[in-house]
């Protein structure tokens, strides 16, 4: 079993602690503040937790769990130490790390004193890029030593909601630990060895990105579910039962489906129900701002397509599928075609290939939206596919129905390509100077 410190024994820090003397180790949580040192050596709980006022009480009976003051000590008796200190919002909305650099800065100077390996892994919620450019120079600065070579440094995020944390912690979904090489990992990976769920080791970015990207989606679930059921509510609509139809889709949309980054959705139907949705609050006189911006949040990432070619400083361009999705020939409100529009507007050359549409086919309210939009449009496709790459100098890929190898046999060096479309790491073109995601 190891010896751990736990800086901070505010909510994460209490939890933390005691969940791991649970578990056999040795830990002493580390505060300034006496009033939280003195419950935890008297057995009691700084917080109102399930289950906290049992495993506190069980671990210091056991003597496997302790508290104190004294920085130096701490260190010096555990061989990891996790920071799990507050990140405040400033009145701005900036996060306030000022308590983390401050933690990370005695930790360093406990280790100027310490000969063994130490690891200091970071717990406290933190934007990408917080440990590299403010952790890990502070640690090195007190301690005048180097993160990787004399200590290891790890970022490893908690997920732990109020009212079930204790059973999150020791049944996490998955746990994710983040370093800059894995031999960083080999201290805290130990700790976790038989915790129930996928352990995903990683970038430390990655690692800090994915607490926020969690936060984030359940906070657009909250917000979405309360909108919608203020919608269904004027409407006479059971908001219970429509919620109970529409989880109960486990393949589309309670799941991983759409939550890839790709390019903007288009088609016959995301974009006419989220108006007509959005149109029918307004009349009922009902704000529904999450729901209303979505269709501007999709507009904004065309303009990232947009800007992303302009910014190459190149003007032919050879759009590599027009329909909204692969492998049909659905016109509709289609984000590529959108994509073209803009680029001649800006004076761009563009050529298109896809194998799924040819105009002469094209009939309904497709052709309708075509000649609404880009009537001219059949002047710039062809089928052939070499063809359209070759008299280009950007290649956007805007369709999955691409072949890798018929796609990297045309491809010339000075092309740049940009995916929208987020082709799997095997289909992308070999050269990464050359390739840019839209959002990846």
């Amino acid at each position: 079993m190891s010896s751990i410190s736990v800086f901070g024994l505010g909510y994460v820090g209490s939890v933390t602690a005691a969940c791991f003397a649970r578990m056999g180790h040795a830990v002493i949580g580390v505060d300034l503040s006496r009033p939280k040192v003195e419950m935890i050596e008297a057995g009691r709980s700084p917080i109102v937790e399930a289950q906290m006022a049992e495993l506190v009480a069980a671990g210091r009976e056991s003597g496997r769990l302790r508290a104190t003051t004294d920085v130096q000590r701490a260190v010096a008796e555990s061989d990891v130490s996790f920071v799990s200190v507050g990140t405040p919002s400033l009145h701005s909305g900036k996060l306030d790390l000022s308590h983390v650099e401050r933690v990370a800065a005695q930790i360093g100077e406990a280790l100027k004193c310490k000969a063994a390996r130490h690891s200091v892994v970071l717990r406290s919620t933190m934007l990408p890029g917080s440990t590299e450019s403010l952790v890990i120079p502070a640690l090195e600065n007190a301690s005048g030593r180097r993160a990787g070579a004399d200590f290891a440094v790890a970022y490893n995020p908690e997920f732990m909601r109020e009212g079930s944390a204790v059973d999150d912690f020791l049944a996490p979904p998955y746990t994710v630990l983040g370093a800059r090489t894995p031999c960083d990992l080999s201290a805290v990976r130990e700790l976790y060895r038989g915790t129930p769920g996928d352990l995903f080791e990683t970038a430390i970015p990655v690692a800090e990105m994915v607490k926020y990207v969690s936060n984030a989606f359940h906070a657009l679930k909250v917000g979405f579910a309360n909108e919608i059921g203020t919608l269904c509510k004027q409407l006479n609509a059971d908001a219970e039962m429509v919620t109970r139809i529409f989880t109960s889709d486990k393949r589309l949309n309670i799941s991983p489906a759409y939550l890839s980054p790709g390019f903007a959705f288009g088609g016959s139907c995301l974009p006419k129900d989220l108006r007509a949705l959005t149109h029918r609050a307004r009349e009922l006189d009902v704000n529904l701002p999450l729901l209303e911006s979505i269709l501007q949040s999709n507009a904004r990432h065309l303009d990232r397509a947009v800007e992303a070619v302009l910014g190459t400083k190149k003007r032919k361009v050879a759009m590599l599928g027009l329909s909204f999705k692969s492998g049909t020939d659905d016109l509709r409100e289609s984000p590529q075609v959108q994509l073209i529009k803009r680029l001649l507007g800006e004076g761009c050359q563009v050529s298109v290939w896809d194998p799924q549409v040819s105009l002469g086919h094209v009939i309904g309210s497709n052709r309708q939206y075509i000649e609404q939009v880009i009537p001219h449009i059949g002047s710039l496709l062809s089928t052939d596919f070499e063809a359209v790459i070759q008299g280009a100098e950007v290649v956007i890929i805007g369709t999955r129905s691409v072949d890798k190898e018929k796609l990297a046999g045309c491809l010339r060096p000075e092309q740049h390509v940009i995916d929208l479309v987020n082709l799997e790491g095997s289909r992308r073109p070999r050269d990464p100077a050359r390739y840019d995601g839209i959002c990846w």
